[in-house]
């Protein structure tokens, strides 16, 4: 586990080659990057099992995301081994989402395996980077491992330190059953075989055939083939204590299987085994299909998805405009970007997505407290007592010359600086707190920018805080567009306002008859465009006469605009890029 382009999968790479997991003709990089959206940026977005050999033992290895938006992928991960390898690039030091897969690791009870990877760069710092990992983790400098995930030049002393430091699986002590006992931290379908769970065996042993159950669900199966991650699935005999594997439940309904389930055999009586926290979606979205012909093909396509990412959810909502769609809850901005992107691509879905939103607490006049997750149910601005909106506690370090302006940029998303320290010699750690809807306004973004990208934040939902907030619509043609409605804060009302307005101008195709752009809050327009008409003014196939003639055929279409526009206000034609260029920053 490490922060995000640290060299996971480089070095889980080098591994599969050094033991042999994978042939030498079939190797690419990143080869536990299976999806295709994954290699495209670079990233990992699943955490990816492969089981291998070395001197005689075995290994179940996990690659984990590094991106703060999956961390509960790591979460899970980290609840289904023994230990942990915790890597630091060499050039680029402890960085924020270190220290918070760390807590997890250190919570968890695992054994933490320090390494310094990219020791081949030029750039590495290899001495100071040691010296802040030992600082980090109270240990000794022989005890942090050096390796090139690129050169491979120090990962066999890595596996045979893993070898050394890392226990051996145990069965639970307090087990009373010697009956099959497993841990399902992740799960796929199928369209042949169902569901797949991928299982961490806790007690006993599986084959092929067994009855089982899910302890959660209460649905009994028969196992139709059990097997191991090599990396490709790999059928076995059976799977006993402490090893990863996958079993083929043959079940096709979703809702059944469950992340944090226990599959056991049907003569297991003891609970559960102890599962994993449920995630809370923190940014909302509202994706709707361009043609409800479609709808059916997005509620399966979401159905599928959720199979393999349980942390985001979805239930179906209606919308005047844009007609029946679903309402989903996402862990990041990443989060919804990529699901958007997988429904596309996997699925050849076109959607509309509208503008992502977080979860107010509005206390209204009459005493009501309603919680708001779409920004087009949020109450008028005559209807609100007070608003109440998520904070973020968050940890951003950087090196000291950028802390002026990091401190500007905090300050322009109503950031409040709990305490500055020194994490080593170089570099300085600042903890904040921040409202959630600031931090979805580009701060990433802006933070990477005027840091040169030296800057790393990670961050924690906290508490509740009253808010000065509005909402703003839109109004193409004095029709309000519910996909373009947004919460902003009041002292930038104007400016968001002005902003909308204009690039709405900017991306929307020119009509037969001239539109009007407004943005609105308070009850008052604050923001207007004009979108001219086009000037289809048709005589060509006029012949003879003087201009009169033109001149009236030119008062009768202007006539037929005046009466298309007064029968057909509002149906504006808004294709479905606008919405695109809408929703991204500039």
């Amino acid at each position: 586990m490490a922060h995000v382009d640290h060299g996971k999968s480089t070095l889980a790479d080098r591994m599969l080659e050094l033991t042999n997991t994978i042939e030498k003709r079939k190797m690419q990089e990143q080869v536990l990057d299976s999806m295709e959206l994954e290699r495209e940026r670079g990233i990992t977005i699943k955490m990816q099992p492969v089981r291998m050999a070395w001197k005689g033992h075995i290994f179940n290895l996990i690659d984990t995301p590094g991106h703060i938006d999956f961390s509960y992928e790591v979460s899970r991960a980290l609840k289904a081994v023994e230990g942990s390898i915790l890597l630091v690039d060499a050039t680029q030091g402890v960085q924020a989402q270190t220290l918070t897969t760390l807590n997890m690791a250190q919570e968890s009870g695992l054994t933490i395996i320090p390494v310094v990877s990219k020791i081949d760069s030029p750039l590495a710092r290899i001495p100071e980077v040691i010296k802040e990992v030992c600082e980090l983790l109270h240990c000794e400098e022989k005890d942090v491992l050096k390796v090139s995930g690129k050169t491979g030049e120090g990962v066999m002393d890595l596996l045979d330190e893993v070898v050394k430091r890392v226990p051996a699986p145990s069965v639970p002590e307090n087990s009373i059953s010697k009956e099959f006992q497993s841990l399902v931290f992740d799960f796929q379908y199928s369209n042949h075989k169902g569901v797949i769970v991928y299982v961490r065996v806790m007690n006993g042993s599986v084959k092929k055939q067994d009855q089982l159950i899910f302890k959660v669900s209460n649905e009994k199966f028969q196992s139709l083939e059990v097997g191991i991650f090599a990396p490709d699935d790999t059928p076995v005999e059976s799977l006993g204590v402490g090893e990863i594997g996958y079993i083929v439940t043959g079940i096709k309904q979703p809702g059944i299987a469950s992340v944090g389930d226990t599959v056991a055999s049907i003569k297991d009586v003891s609970a559960p085994l102890h599962g994993y926290m449920t995630p809370s979606p923190v940014v909302w979205a509202s994706v709707y299909p361009e043609s409800q012909d479609d709808f059916n093909a997005l509620r399966m396509a979401l159905g599928r998805l959720r199979l393999s990412d349980s942390s985001f959810t979805h239930e179906e909502e209606a919308s005047g405009t844009l007609g029946r769609g679903f309402r989903c809850g996402f862990l990041g901005m990443l989060h919804l970007e990529i699901i958007t992107e997988r429904l596309r691509r996997e699925f050849s879905l076109n959607l509309v997505v509208t503008t992502p939103s977080i979860t107010y607490n509005v206390e209204l006049k009459n005493k009501k407290i309603v919680t708001i997750y779409s920004p087009a149910l949020f109450p008028d601005d005559h209807e609100v007592v007070k608003v109440f909106e998520p904070l973020v506690k968050m940890k951003i370090i950087t090196p000291p010359d950028y802390i002026g302006v990091i401190m500007q940029s905090i300050f322009n998303h109503e950031g409040e600086v709990l305490s500055t320290d020194n994490f080593g010699n170089t570099r300085n750690a600042i903890t904040l707190i921040m409202p959630l809807r600031e931090l979805m306004r580009n701060f990433f973004d802006e933070i990477k920018s005027v840091s040169s990208g030296f800057a790393s934040i990670s961050y924690e939902i906290a508490e509740m805080r009253e808010a000065d907030v509005v909402r703003l619509d839109i109004l193409v043609a004095d029709e309000p567009v519910i996909a373009f409605t947004r919460v902003v804060a009041r002292r930038r009302l104007e400016e968001e306002a002005k902003a909308s307005v204009e690039k709405l101008h900017k991306a929307l195709p020119r009509q037969m008859f001239t539109v009007k752009i407004q943005g609105k809050a308070e009850g008052r327009i604050i923001a207007s465009e004009t979108l001219s008409g086009m000037q289809k003014n048709v005589t060509q196939h006029m012949y003879g006469g003087d201009r009169t003639r033109k001149m009236k055929l030119w008062e009768k279409q202007k006539e037929g605009k005046k009466k298309m526009k007064e029968l057909g206000r509002g149906n504006v034609t808004i294709p479905q890029e606008v919405f695109i260029k809408m929703m991204r920053s500039d």
